[in-house]
This record gives structure tokens, sequence and C-alpha cells, in this order.
């Protein structure tokens, strides 16, 4: 297994991103649920860090996106990423890689920007008739004059 993590080029990073193993540290522990004799014994839960402050493939404003971008779910400057999903510690593993691959692909992309609109004129005119009729109906409730 390749120790490289590769995250597809996107918005925010167009040639794509190389995460070097030596960056990337894994522990590996009993998963918990269903599984019989074989989760008692084997260790294939996989937990997955990089720690973000002093990762060398980044660039400075890359990474202060990330930081900010993933602050819930950062512990410090280190984003872990577990992985039980699978009884297989190397499907784990593969599946913790690419959910890191894909949580650093969503927050370097930028944020997209609202386009201001103004509605439409059968949209005002629509919330302004429903006004009225709001209005037409409360004004039936009164209790009628004594003209």
């Amino acid at each position: 297994m390749d120790g490289d993590v590769r995250v597809p080029a996107g918005p925010g990073i167009p040639a794509g991103l190389v995460i070097p193993a030596a960056e990337l540290t894994e522990q590996f522990s009993r998963s918990s649920g269903p599984g019989g004799q074989h989760v008692n014994t084997s260790d294939s839960r996989v937990q997955l860090s990089l720690n973000l402050a002093s990762a060398s493939f980044l660039s400075a404003g890359q990474r202060d996106r990330v930081l900010i971008r993933l602050a819930p779910r950062l512990s410090g400057t280190v984003l872990t990423v577990t992985s039980e999903r699978q009884r297989s510690q190397l499907k784990n593993r593969q599946d913790a890689r690419m959910r890191l691959a894909h949580l650093l692909r969503e927050a370097l992309a930028p944020p997209v920007q609202r386009r201001a609109t103004k509605p439409s004129r059968s949209s005002r005119r629509r919330r302004v008739r429903s006004e009225q009729r709001r209005s037409e109906i409360k004004r039936n409730r009164r209790r009628p004059r004594p003209d």
C-alpha cells in the first residue's frame, strides 16, 4: 500500500496535493460493534492523524484556510480521522485516507460568493397580494361597527 495520500485536484487546489506518509501518524486499536471473535482479537480500527501546523505540502495561505475551516474537528492543530467501518484493517486504512483527502479538499475550496439579487416584479406582486389577503381576513374578524 502506497504510504502517500493523494488529494485530487479541485477548487482551491488546481494541481491536487500529495501528503507524504512521513507526516501521517497511524494508530490501530480494536474496533467496537458486531463481528464476533474477530473484533475481539484484531486491531482493525484505524486512527489517522496529521499535524496541519507543520504540514510541508501546504502553503501558508492554504494552512490558514484549513486551520480555520477545520477548527471544530481539530485537537490543537492535529486533524484525526477514525475508521472502523470495515472488518479489515487494510480497508479501514484506505477508508481513513480517503476521508482525510476529502476533508482537506473540502476545507481548501474557496468559499462560494453569494451574488446579490433583488426580488422579481411578479414575486413582489405575489407578496403584496398575499399581505392584502391576510389584512382582509383580519379586518373581517373585527367586531362590526354600530353604524
